[in-house]
């Protein structure tokens, strides 16, 4: 029986490496050592795992800190005399083409590009004009709630995200539910809740109570529609875009922005707000040059914290996304401690420490399936082995 050209390589590889033969048939094969090809393989997935866990972690950053930034300048805007809720809208998605500067740095993946089909234009333009338009509505609904309620019942009712996407993700994207997953979600939605509570006021002065009703129905319908989005974005992830490139999450980010920053630009202008811009700089608190300086940096932080919601949402799922989410709710406070000099009193600190605990037990679930995939691996590459002998 004549030797292929790749099984003298087979050959050459083991004696290089010092590998060992079996029998098969009327010739040896080369069983490989641990410091032989397979051991290669094993430490290229051991540097795939812990650029995975860079990447989750990278993009937590971005969302827990883009956040808090941007509430914070959020609530300087509205304290300083800003009142606009177009605006408020807009500067949610307007910085979005700074991110044109990492899909140009980052190289796309060409391998994973060809192993997937390309949606067509339609499609695609379909998806992001669907999406965009809803973060329009969703951003609009937030701005209303936050200026109709006080920031303790506009957190409480934003905790409720979390409940909603229990349910789209379970229906949509097959999510799995575990024990300590419960315990998250239930354990950050109390976090949330201890935060909105310690807020001793119950409304805001001027307000009548249409307002407030509006202004609960505008957050309780945001926060539903917020948790849709994400559920939709990973489903878009999976079934439309297929594709393993980071460049695909800052197409999704860019295409969706642009449409909603076009709806908010058309809202600003329909509804009139665009004529009292002018008034609301020059008797804004801090100064003209500060409005300024607090609406570009509201825009380019809310980008940020885009950035790593629809990250996570490609890396892991929009359950955790969502869960990271609710976690920057308790950040917030902590910030607003360095930045404002609020008083730090100990149902802050209990909240913190149950975030903190929330989130500890979905990193290790994630953890425990980490670790069950890659002895499932280990135990399907013995059995490779086992069959070649």
């Amino acid at each position: 029986m004549e030797i292929s050209a790749s099984m003298q390589k087979a050959f050459s590889t083991a004696e290089e490496t010092g590998g060992e033969y079996c029998k098969v048939g009327d010739h040896e094969e080369p069983i490989m050592s641990d410091d032989g090809p397979l051991a290669n393989d094993l430490h290229l997935l051991k540097l795939e795992r812990c650029r995975w866990w860079l990447l989750v972690v990278v993009n937590i950053f971005f969302l827990v800190a883009g956040q808090a930034s941007a509430v914070l300048l959020g609530r300087f805007y509205y304290d300083q005399g800003g009142n606009s809720k177009w605006l408020s809208t807009l500067v949610q998605t307007a910085a979005f083409p700074i991110l044109f500067i990492p899909l140009f740095l980052i190289p796309s993946s060409q391998e994973a590009s060809a192993s997937s089909s390309t949606p067509s234009f339609k499609i695609l333009a379909s998806v992001y004009l669907f999406l965009g338009v809803l973060i329009a509505g969703d951003n609009w609904l937030y701005s209303t709630g936050l200026l109709y309620l006080s920031a303790s019942t506009y957190s409480l009712i934003c905790a409720s995200q979390l409940a909603f996407n229990a349910v789209f993700s379970f229906y949509l994207n097959s999510q799995r539910f575990t024990a300590l997953i419960l315990n998250s979600v239930v354990v950050l939605s109390l976090s949330a809740a201890l935060i909105a509570v310690n807020d001793d006021s119950d409304g805001l002065s001027g307000v009548s109570k249409g307002k407030y009703i509006l202004g609960f129905v505008c957050t309780l319908g945001a926060s539903a529609i917020y948790s849709l989005l994400l559920s939709l974005m990973q489903l878009s992830f999976q079934k439309v875009l297929k594709k393993e490139t980071f460049s695909v999450v800052l197409e999704m980010q860019i295409y969706t922005a642009l449409v909603a920053t076009c709806v908010s630009v058309l809202g600003l202008f329909a509804s009139g707000e665009w004529k009292t811009l002018h008034e609301e700089m020059q008797s804004f608190g801090q100064g003209r040059a500060s409005y300024v300086l607090t609406v570009v940096f509201t825009a380019v932080c809310w980008q940020i914290c885009s950035v790593g919601v629809v990250g996570l949402i490609f890396i892991v799922s929009s359950l955790f996304s969502n869960v990271i989410s609710t976690v920057g709710l308790a950040v917030t406070p902590i910030a607003s401690v360095i930045v404002f000099h609020d008083k730090m009193n100990g149902v802050k600190v209990i909240a913190m420490l149950l975030a903190l605990w929330g989130f500890a037990s979905y990193i290790y679930q994630n953890y425990l399936d980490d670790s069950k995939a890659r002895r499932m691996q280990g135990a399907g590459d013995e059995t490779r082995n086992d069959s070649v002998c």
